[in-house]
């Protein structure tokens, strides 16, 4: 009995000091693994912290690779590691750039591409947001469209707004044009833009000064000579039906102008006046001289008398054609032989003419008027001259209505081909515009 009581109380003692022993040495050994671990978390939390990578995690970066940014290599490897980092945009959202990396630009990578997170990563977010502080106030492809192809091409990227910028340039090419129109249709008496080197218009009935351009200039008048010749001819009164030839006297040997009629041709002194006229034909004016009595020298003669006569101080004739760069004159001086000549029915039918087809050796062959406007439903002319040598440009002269006015129009000198029929609309819109107004044009 004593010895089961003793034997019983052992077993407790025993399962009580295991009880107590067990529990602790557990406890102990669990501390002794936790100290263990501790400093390896430790360890690992202060690599988190100072951005120090894990070596079987880090990879580094390829200078040729351009596939991801520093900024979003960045803020891939810190988000895990710090919940309260906010993420980094792309550098294309925050700095205006695109995502490249100075690694796929060629140059060499920095130390904060090829640390993706920790301190490194935080060091690229804290530059992120410099870069977007510091691009406040800089040209940004989005906030300034007008530059952004240039950046676009020195950064090698395609430029933001596109589209918004083609259809903002084309109002402006658009409102560009549509200035230019409206100076046109309505051109303040002051801005009215003639090309030609020199210009007058006055008006028949008075001769009130309208607009002159160095109108007092004594320049080459080329085939506006050719009015001249038809008063000359007229005033001696000849037989219009009586045939004239052509011969090779007529030719131009001065500067080789072509001619279709061709020596031998015969045809009456009223059609040879009508092709002088209408199609400015010289081979068929200089006959006209020649047939004149007394010859070509008693002809112009004659011209040059009946320019004094109206009063062409600056004026002089050497031929019947204007070929000669010695046939010379002023915008005035051919106002006055342009007003004159209008008072002859024949010259201004002649003039006026568009086109005609007139016989020659048998073959009918057509001509037409070298001033196109005499064709155009928007102008009344009553008698129009045109004329062109090098010395003396495109020349043109005309008797026109204009705003129910009647004036004489001169040309002189223009450059282009178009230019003094541009010269000849944009006055007549300027009279018109003027009209228009309830105002006459003011002399310039």
């Amino acid at each position: 009995m004593r010895m089961n009581l003793r034997a019983l109380l052992g077993l407790c003692l025993a399962t009580l000091v295991a009880t107590v022993v067990g529990p602790s040495g557990t406890l102990h050994a669990a501390e002794q693994g936790k100290g263990k671990a501790a400093p390896a978390k430790g360890k690992e939390s202060v690599a988190a912290k100072s951005g120090t990578p894990r070596p079987t995690a880090q990879k580094p970066v390829q200078a040729t690779r351009p596939t991801r940014a520093p900024a979003q290599t960045a803020a891939a490897a810190t988000g895990p590691a710090r919940a309260g980092t906010p993420k980094a945009r792309p550098a294309a959202v925050a700095g205006g750039t695109t995502g490249r990396s100075a690694a796929a630009r060629g140059k060499p990578a920095t130390v904060a591409e090829t640390r993706n997170g920790g301190a490194g990563a935080d060091r690229n977010i804290r530059g992120v947001r410099t870069q977007q502080v510091a691009s406040r106030g800089k040209a940004n492809p989005r906030e300034n469209p007008g530059k952004a192809s240039t950046v676009a091409k020195s950064r090698g990227f395609a430029p933001p707004r596109d589209v918004a910028g083609a259809v903002q340039a084309y109002p402006k090419r658009n409102l560009t044009r549509a200035v230019a129109g409206n100076a046109d249709l309505w051109q303040e008496p002051g801005q009215l833009a003639v090309h030609s080197g020199s210009a007058l218009v006055i008006g028949q009935d008075a001769g009130e000064l309208l607009y002159e351009k160095n109108a007092s200039a004594v320049v080459p008048i080329a085939s506006i000579t050719k009015l001249m010749t038809a008063m000359v001819v007229l005033d001696s009164m000849p037989n219009l039906q009586a045939p004239i030839s052509i011969s090779d006297e007529d030719i131009d040997y001065l500067r080789g102008s072509r001619s279709r009629l061709g020596v031998g041709t015969v045809i009456t002194r009223e059609t040879a006046l009508l092709l002088a006229l209408m199609s400015s034909e010289n081979r068929a004016s200089h006959a006209l001289a020649r047939h004149y009595p007394g010859g070509l020298a008693a002809f112009i003669a004659a011209m040059n008398r009946k320019a004094a006569s109206l009063g062409m101080a600056h004026t002089r004739f050497e031929d019947p054609t204007g070929l000669s760069s010695n046939n010379v004159s002023t915008a005035h001086d051919l106002a006055r032989m342009v007003a004159a000549a209008h008072r002859y029915p024949l010259i201004r039918e002649f003039s006026t003419t568009p086109g005609v087809r007139a016989e020659v050796k048998g073959r009918e062959l057509e001509f037409h008027n070298t001033n196109q406007l005499v064709s155009s439903p928007t102008w009344e002319i009553g008698l129009s001259k045109t004329g062109y040598i090098q010395a003396a440009g495109k020349c043109l002269v005309m008797q026109a209505r204009v705003a129910d006015k009647p004036v004489v129009i001169v040309l002189l000198d223009s450059a282009g081909k178009q230019t003094r029929i541009g010269d000849a609309n944009r006055i007549k819109r300027w009279m018109e515009s003027a009209s228009v107004a309830g105002r006459l044009p003011t002399p310039v």
